[in-house]
This record gives structure tokens, C-alpha cells and sequence, in this order.
């Protein structure tokens, strides 16, 4: 049938469309005892009037989805059709539910092939994201199950639907909708011949959900970080180099930054202090002072409410030198990531040794992790971090030429992509001859996101001006990361080939 002059109209149910309603159930359900009553119908639409959508073309009523709110905890276990209807044919709604039932989804026959049913599970899966609520569960019917009920059990049935061995009209329309089979519900619809008796418990996630919470204690969505690409100057003092870090931080924080972020070894300028014969010992005079710095920038973190990614410093343990960014949140809790792969200048000019630990930190803005520099170079690293579910990397940086600096930020944009994340790289500018090891600085800070049209099409949030000290600004929709890892046009974290390849942190065991 051609509806060359179609006019779609998608809106709530009314009370005045059931005679068109009672006529398009009687037809599409006319093996389960078409309609609703329309006392049942009034009282869905006064109880829950969100929840019931309707499609029309111009005054027609081709399509509906009913919907009622309930108890996840109750629904999403074993149950049945009755269990949702009073003895007066009255569906029970719960205005307390934390999720929603989907009762029918039904489209006219001559409409279609027009993908209208998706359009109509879009709408609950916005209604569901809307109102906060846990997940969209169904009882679905299985009504090619009668053709193969002879050689094959409910259970397989589905197997083979979800293997799309078979073509299922409800099943397989769900399963391509995201829904996930929970489990198999017996005698759910008895006189549903045609599934005898059977049905899928569907469920749908959202993944946007919050339990309800204390506005104080909620984590927030929207992140805002800055960075500050830092100039490498000349300083007297400990001091001198603090009083330029605080004038940074108080500069982000009066931009509302949940983050700061500084470069690996800003701090190297304190080794004009000693004596520099000796790179190893110059390295290990620096490492004498991060203490003092660390714990400054923590009083900063506390003072200014903002959360720093300090760069990174040499800290000396026992006889041993590593390279180790903190995190000082704003509640006055510290917490370490140690560079793990030494690249062979750390290695042979300051006899530096990799950590042995990798892990994703909780914080009020998300949950983020740290690779310093040439770890970000390193693949397996941000995947490890990514099965964590963490939400922003973190990659201080120290190049000095433009080909190191390349290095780190192409392969800091593949792992965006890769791991559907967002990406910080925070580098150092500048020339200090008087200084060995920092002659010259390359950098471009840039913030990366995942490749898709939810965020920019270069993937690019914000990136600096080459080589020139400033302060770098992006804000950051944590949701935007959840939904991608879930629905994006690739998903790439999802997909992963687990029956062929893993990835293991061996001190798990």
C-alpha cells in the first residue's frame, strides 16, 4: 500500500481515540481477545498518560504502546500477564515503580515496514531516560514458537531466534531493539496458542539511570577540566615554582574546572638549583623536594575545591627512583599512579624504574585514570582502565621535539576511540638552556573524545595554541560516554572478540 500524502503525528494516547484503539487491537490481536475494555484504557490514561504513545497519520490511529510503571524488583523476576491486571480488567500502575512494563506495541498492518515500531520503542527508551527510572522490562510473546514446538524446547527456540537461525516477529523485532533475554516465563499468556503459553522477560537498561541520592552526595555530569600548558622558566626557589602553580590553579579554579591538570616533571626547572654534572644526582635532588610540593598542591586541592592531576615527580623508595603523578582530590585524599614503561632517556640518564600498579580512582566528577607520557603508547593500559569503566585518561606529557610529541598524542586519540573515553594530554613549553635535559619543549595540550556524532568530527574537544603557555578548558558529558558504550554507530568495547582474545592485569592472579 503507497502513502504517498502520509502525515505522521506521534503524541500521547487520549481518551478520544478508543473507537479507533478498540478497532486496530480487534484486528492485530484478534488470537488473544482483541481489545482492552475502554474502562481499562481511560484509567491507563489517567494513571500513567506519558506512557501511552500513539501514531497517527493525519487523524488515523495506526499505531500505540502502552505502558505502565512498576516495581523493577518485582518484575524483573517470574510472573505473569495477570499479574498486572486487577480483577476488574484494570492494569495496576505504580506511581512509585522504578521502571516501566511494556504492555503492547502494536502497528496497522498496512503500515507496516515503515520501522514504526522502533520509532515507538525510541520513545520509551526517552520516556524511561526522562523520569529516571531503572530499565524497560516486557513479557514478550513468541508466536512462530508453534511451528517448531516438535523438535525444539522454549529454551532453544530463543537460542535459535537470537542466533537468527529463526525468524521470530516479536522476538527478533526486540532483541534487534537492545533488549536482552532475562529468562523464559511459563504459562505468562495460556491462551497465547501460538506461544503456548510461553514468553521472554525482555529487558531494556538504562544506563543513564542515578538511584535517587542527596543533591550534595550526586555525582555530576557535566565536567569541566583545565589544563595548563606550562612554560619551563628559570626559578631561586621551591617557592617560586609553588607561587606560579597556585596562580594557575586559582586561575582554573575561577572557572569552575572540576579538574586541573599539570605537565609531566613541570617541576624539573628546581634542578637548576644543583649541581647538574651529575644527571643521576640531579634527578634524585628533585625527588628530595616532591614531598613539600605534593603536599602543597594537596592544601590547593582543598582550598581552591578542585581536583589536581600533579603532573608528575621523581619519588625515591629505598634506593630505587620512580616517575609518579598524584591525584590530590578536593577532599583532601592523595592517590598515586607510577609511570610504568621507562623510556630509554629516563632509563639511562636517571636510572628510573616502572611501577607495577594500574588503577582507575574514584572521584566527585568521575572515575579516571592516569598513564604518564610514553604508557599512553601502550594500548593494553587504557583498555585494562577502560574495563574498569573509566571515564577520562589523564596523560601528562614531556616531548621535546615535535616527532615524541606526535607520538604521544596520536596514539592518546586511538585509545579515545578504542575505549570510548575521553582523553587529557597536559605537555610543557619552552626552552631553558640553563638546565640539562630541558633545552627544548614541544607541546600541543588537547582534550580527545570517541569518533562519533555525539561529539566533535574531528573527535577534538579543545587543544591549545603550540608551544605557548596557557590555560586549556573543556567541558566534558560523562552521560554522552555511557550512551556511546551502549548505542553508539560502533560500540567498540561491547563487540570485543572475548571468545577469541583477553586481556589479563597478571597480579590479579
Amino acid at each position: 500500500m503507497q502513502h504517498d500524502d502520509m502525515h505522521l503525528i506521534v503524541r500521547n494516547l487520549e481518551h478520544s481515540d478508543y473507537l479507533q484503539l478498540e478497532i486496530l487491537m480487534d484486528r492485530v490481536y484478534n488470537d488473544i481477545g482483541g481489545s482492552w475494555p475502554e474502562h481499562t484504557i481511560h484509567k491507563l490514561i489517567d494513571d500513567f498518560p506519558e506512557g501511552q504513545i500513539a501514531i497517527l497519520d493525519g487523524e488515523q490511529l495506526i499505531g500505540i504502546a502502552l505502558t505502565v510503571q512498576v516495581s523493577y524488583d518485582r518484575f524483573s523476576n517470574p510472573h505473569n500477564y495477570d499479574d498486572l491486571i486487577s480483577k476488574r480488567m484494570t492494569i495496576l500502575n505504580n506511581p512509585e515503580g522504578d521502571a516501566i512494563y511494556g504492555l503492547d506495541v502494536l502497528i496497522h498492518p498496512d503500515y507496516r515496514g515503515y520501522r514504526l515500531g522502533r520509532r515507538m520503542y525510541d520513545a520509551r527508551k526517552e520516556l524511561c531516560r526522562q523520569l529516571n527510572l531503572r530499565a524497560i522490562l516486557a513479557g514478550g510473546r513468541i508466536p512462530n514458537y508453534h511451528e517448531h514446538s516438535d523438535e525444539l524446547s522454549p529454551s532453544e527456540y530463543i537460542n535459535r531466534v537470537r542466533s537468527r537461525e529463526i525468524y521470530d516477529p516479536i522476538l527478533s523485532f526486540q532483541l534487534a531493539n537492545d533488549f536482552e533475554v532475562k529468562r523464559l516465563l511459563g504459562l505468562y499468556l495460556p491462551e497465547d496458542d501460538k506461544s503456548q503459553g510461553y514468553a521472554t522477560l525482555l529487558e531494556w537498561s538504562n544506563i543513564l539511570f542515578e538511584p535517587s541520592t542527596s543533591v550534595i552526595n550526586s555525582r555530576p555530569t557535566q565536567v569541566r577540566v583545565g589544563a595548563v600548558q606550562w612554560q619551563m622558566r628559570k626559578v631561586s626557589s621551591v617557592e617560586e615554582l609553588l607561587e606560579q602553580v597556585e596562580y594557575f590553579i586559582d586561575a582554573i579554579t575561577n572557572y569552575q574546572s572540576d579538574f586541573a591538570v599539570l605537565p609531566e616533571f613541570f617541576n624539573a626547572p628546581l634542578m637548576g638549583l644543583t649541581d647538574q654534572t651529575n644527571q643521576t644526582e640531579a634527578i634524585r635532588f628533585l625527588a628530595t623536594l616532591t614531598d613539600q610540593i605534593r603536599n602543597y598542591m594537596s592544601n590547593l586541592a582543598v582550598s581552591y575545591n578542585i581536583n589536581i592531576i600533579t603532573g608528575s615527580m621523581p619519588v625515591m623508595e629505598g634506593e630505587h627512583l620512580y616517575n609518579v603523578s598524584y591525584l590530590c582530590r578536593r577532599d583532601g585524599t592523595v592517590a598515586e599512579q607510577r609511570k610504568l614503561h621507562i623510556t630509554p632517556h629516563e632509563r639511562r640518564d636517571w636510572v628510573i624504574r616502572g611501577g607495577d600498579e594500574l588503577e582507575v580512582f574514584e572521584t566527585d566528577a568521575g572515575r579516571v585514570g592516569i598513564l604518564i607520557c610514553y604508557d599512553v603508547e601502550f594500548p593494553e593500559l587504557a583498555r585494562i582502565l577502560a574495563d574498569k569503566d573509566m571515564d577520562i585518561l589523564f596523560v601528562p606529557f614531556w616531548t621535546d621535539t615535535k616527532n615524541g610529541y606526535l607520538r604521544v598524542r596520536h596514539c592518546a586519540q586511538a585509545r579515545a576511540i578504542e575505549n570510548e573515553c575521553y582523553v587529557v594530554i597536559c605537555g610543557s613549553v619552552g626552552n631553558l638552556p640553563s638546565v640539562k635535559s630541558l633545552d627544548v619543549q614541544y607541546a600541543q595540550s588537547s582534550v580527545f573524545s570517541p569518533s562519533d556524532f555525539a561529539f566533535p568530527h574531528d573527535a577534538i574537544m579543545s587543544e591549545t595554541t603550540p608551544n605557548t603557555e596557557m590555560i586549556m578548558f573543556s567541558d566534558l558529558d560523562l552521560s554522552r560516554i555511557r550512551v556511546i558504550r551502549n548505542e553508539g554507530s560502533v560500540t567498540n568495547l561491547k563487540d570485543r572478540r572475548l571468545d577469541l582474545y583477553r586481556l589479563r592485569w597478571r597480579m590479579d592472579g
